[in-house]
């Protein structure tokens, strides 16, 4: 149904057809799309609403007027109400059809639409000087200065966060990757080889440079692999699932190579993913060749899934391990694995770094020097510990004699002496003996 149209004034001599208004159809999509598209110019930062949000409430039902010459849609305009309260979801106007009074008609013909829903207040998000913004100054709409925008988007849909929950994965906090501590020298590198060739994939691709799809980090145990692939993932604003070959193992009906495949057919239904396997030498070690290997079955299931896994953009397979050189070396042979990097322990920048993390407040008070110099074989998660050692043994001691005093450097030296630090010497002489033989970066 036709609800307005554009005329000549009179005497004007007029070289193009008139235009109208009528409803949205549902056969309109493609050309609607198509004005959303080149409405907008090339430098316009993305519009709030994505297409698909806009176009799904225009197929239910809401406020949807779209502009038409002849049988060609040159502009559209969609609302969503919201009890008093309407959201300007569209304004698109092809651009030679501008400057002829019809986002102005638009906007008043999804005004009326909205007042008779009991709208009273309605809503526009633009970038600044958007498609839609003279429109809306013409039309008596007021500009909001000092308002800032938040926006916090979810990667996973209601079915991919059923399924994420289903595998005990979960959408990380932005802000992991700045909240390492220290790891400077680790940091470069998983930013360098991981990070940037994903998070800008178009540059990547016209340079030559192939985003990784699987990595391996190796160290010592409690040196921050973990943390390094949650930091990655929230980086990425992926979702974050940790296989335990432990929990598959535990799974005696279906076996652990079933168990395995299962997990991974399952990660394919998600449109990204970060998927960490920690302790992976439990299920990718070093065979043995004897048909009755139980490891045999699994090792061999692995090597198969990952290049298969490699097959989709937009998910990274992250495998740790304290000890590379137990790995199957099928499973580091070229081609299933980008890198191979390695997670040392902090040097002693890095334990000022997160002793100081770790310190909070009371680092004003403490001589953080002295601390780095007693703690030269701690990793991260040792100097997390004595930390919070020290900070119980003050907390303990002000409840029972109440006098005002904070922890002190006394007090987190005596902590170092009394946890037992995870490297060794053998530990770190065979961790640079495995960065000469694996690393691959």
């Amino acid at each position: 149904m036709s609800v307005a149209a554009g005329r000549p004034a009179e005497g004007e001599v007029v070289a193009v057809p008139a235009w109208r208004l009528r409803d949205f159809h549902d056969d309109d999509l493609d050309q609607a799309v198509l004005v959303w598209d080149r409405s907008r110019p090339a430098d316009e930062q993305l519009p709030v609403f994505p297409v698909s949000e806009v176009m799904a409430a225009a197929h239910s039902g809401q406020p949807a007027v779209v502009a038409v010459v002849g049988e060609e849609l040159v502009g559209m305009a969609v609302a969503q109400a919201q009890g008093e309260r309407a959201w300007l979801l569209l304004m698109a106007l092809s651009a030679q059809w501008r400057r002829r009074g019809i986002g102005s008609a638009l906007l008043a013909e999804l005004e009326r639409r909205l007042h008779e829903r009991g709208v009273r207040r309605i809503c526009a998000l633009l970038p600044e000087g958007g498609t839609g913004t003279q429109a809306l100054r013409n039309s008596g709409y007021r500009r909001r200065a000092g308002l800032v925008y938040f926006e916090k988007f979810s990667h996973a849909g209601a079915a991919e966060a059923g399924l994420l929950a289903e595998l005990g994965g979960r959408e990380l906090p932005a802000g992991l990757w700045e909240a390492l501590a220290g790891m400077e020298r680790e940091k470069q590198v998983v930013e360098r080889r991981i990070v940037l060739p994903l998070a800008e994939r178009e540059l990547a691709g016209r340079y030559g440079v192939a985003p990784p799809k699987a990595v391996i980090l190796f160290g010592p145990p409690g040196t921050g692999k973990t943390s390094f692939a949650k930091a990655v993932a929230s980086r990425l604003g992926w979702p974050f699932v940790e296989l335990f070959p432990s929990r598959l193992a535990a799974d005696a009906e279906t076996g652990l190579a079933a168990s395995l495949r299962d997990v991974f057919a399952d990660l394919a239904e998600l449109a990204n993913v970060v998927l960490f396997i920690d302790e992976v030498e439990e299920i990718a070690g070093i065979r043995s060749g004897l048909a009755v290997d139980p490891g045999h079955g699994v090792t061999n299931e692995l090597l198969k899934l990952i290049p298969r896994f490699r097959e989709y953009d937009d998910r990274l397979l992250v495998c740790a391990t304290n000890s590379v050189r137990s790995l199957d070396p099928a499973f580091l042979r070229p081609g299933r694995f980008d890198h191979v990097i390695p997670i040392g322990p902090p040097d002693p920048v890095a334990r000022a770094a997160i002793w100081s993390r770790y310190l909070g407040g009371a680092a004003d008070g403490v001589d953080v020097d002295r601390l780095v110099a007693a703690s030269g074989m701690f990793t991260p998660a040792d100097i997390e510990f004595a930390a919070r050692k020290g900070a119980q043994a003050a907390f303990e001691r002000e409840v029972r004699h109440r006098q005002g005093r904070p922890a002190g450097t006394e007090d987190f030296l005596a902590a170092i002496t009394g946890t037992r630090p995870t490297l060794t010497e053998q530990a770190i002489t065979e961790f640079e003996e495995d960065i000469a033989r694996f690393t691959r970066i």
